[in-house]
């Protein structure tokens, strides 16, 4: 993931309280970003990213908000690419090979691997990161 992080030079990292509102704070910071970077909003995969992004942080809202007070949202693009994480202090990390598509995780991924792009949890000792990285 590192390698695919360092070809993006723009950045953004953004920490909200870890309830509803966060959802739009998310979907609202990244359109900013994405326009300050030359990322027109117009693109196919922007919308369908907004989504996966929005499902991410709803996710952390339901299940880790007793564990995590917070939740942080980065965010990092180049012309050709576009990646986000969602970062809470929860310890599970969901095999995302095994989510259904019936459930949110399930449609995150599913619509992931549609888009051309890639998911993955990432853990350590503060918690858990899920990464999404997609071709614009």
């Amino acid at each position: 993931m590192s390698s695919v992080l360092d070809a993006l030079p723009y950045r953004h990292v953004l920490t909200l309280p870890n309830e509803p509102s966060a959802v739009r704070l998310a979907r609202e910071t990244a359109e900013q970003a994405l326009v300050e970077w030359g990322i027109g909003l117009h693109r196919p995969v922007v919308d369908a990213a907004l989504l996966i992004l929005s499902e991410l942080v709803t996710n952390s809202v339901r299940h880790a908000a007793e564990e995590s007070p917070q939740v942080m949202v980065m965010y990092a693009a180049s012309g050709s690419h576009l990646a986000f994480a969602v970062h809470d202090r929860h310890a599970h990390q969901p095999p995302l090979h095994q989510a259904g598509s019936s459930t949110g995780l399930g449609t995150v991924v599913e619509l992931t691997r549609q888009l051309g792009g890639t998911a993955a949890v990432h853990g350590d000792d503060d918690g858990k990161s899920i990464w999404i990285t997609l071709p614009l």
